[in-house]
């Protein structure tokens, strides 16, 4: 089993890796444009995903002023729109903010509550600060510490994006862990000086051969045995309640 030792702090990406993006942004398209045919819904996400990747890239390339997701989700809301023929404004507004509604993959609330009885967890995303608060409440997702891209006015993998985190960390990067379900973002975070962990996610962007992450899990289980050194899978074993490390969990924020 792999182990991962000497992590004092756990950071975690939240769009797609703890929570399923593509299938909230397709419940929140087929709900506005009514399509019936799901391959006509998947071609309305694409192109909602590819407008925003394609505008962070600009924004990281300095091509455009910052913007926030926000923004961002309502120029790709208004494309989807524009694309299926919707004209109801309400409709089109509940749309844009369909990043605030976005479900946990069935992993990821239970393993954020083991992970955070041992170790601070801190989310860091790219969506904006609001998105984030919402997004949050609404997939269930109780971190010690919620971080937005948006206080550095960047977008992953900018440094300064990962700065945030190892900065509320307080501690050495070696000792913080980045868990993430794309390659791209770990490989930022690794530039950072920080530890790394691949989530397999559907739709997230899977290691190389090139790439050297500390570890690679199938589901969150498997990282909380990691990190733990199995204890988790003891503890469930034996029906019993977790001792917590010396120090004790970080309370909530």
């Amino acid at each position: 089993m792999t182990e991962i030792r000497d992590i004092e702090v756990v950071v975690f990406d939240v769009l797609g890796t703890m929570v399923d993006e593509p299938g909230g942004l397709r419940s929140a398209v087929r709900e506005a444009t009514r399509v019936p045919d799901a391959a006509v819904a998947d071609e309305l996400v694409a192109l909602w995903q590819r407008h925003c990747e394609r505008e962070q890239e600009r924004v990281r390339q300095g091509l455009r002023p910052y913007v926030s997701t926000e923004v961002l989700d309502a120029e790709a809301a208004r494309r989807v729109a524009d694309r299926a023929g919707v004209t109801d404004q309400v409709a089109i507004a509940r749309l844009a903010r369909a990043g605030r509604r976005l479900p946990p993959w069935g992993d990821a609330v239970a393993g954020l509550e083991r992970l955070a009885r041992d170790f601070p967890v801190i989310g860091l995303s790219n969506a904006g600060r609001r998105t984030l608060l919402h997004l949050n409440a609404y997939a269930g997702l109780r971190w010690h510490r919620a971080l937005s891209a948006e206080a550095a006015r960047a977008y992953k993998p900018a440094p300064e994006v990962y700065r945030l985190a190892l900065d509320s960390a307080g501690c050495p990067p070696h000792r913080v862990l980045m868990v993430a379900a794309h390659a791209w973002d770990l490989r930022g975070a690794r530039a950072a000086g920080m530890r790394t962990a691949y989530a397999h996610r559907p739709g997230g962007d899977p290691p190389t051969d090139s790439d050297d992450f500390d570890g690679c899990f199938d589901e969150l289980g498997q990282l909380v045995a990691a990190l733990t050194g199995g204890q988790a899978a003891a503890d469930k074993s034996a029906g019993g309640e977790v001792t917590r490390r010396e120090g004790g969990g970080a309370g909530r924020e």
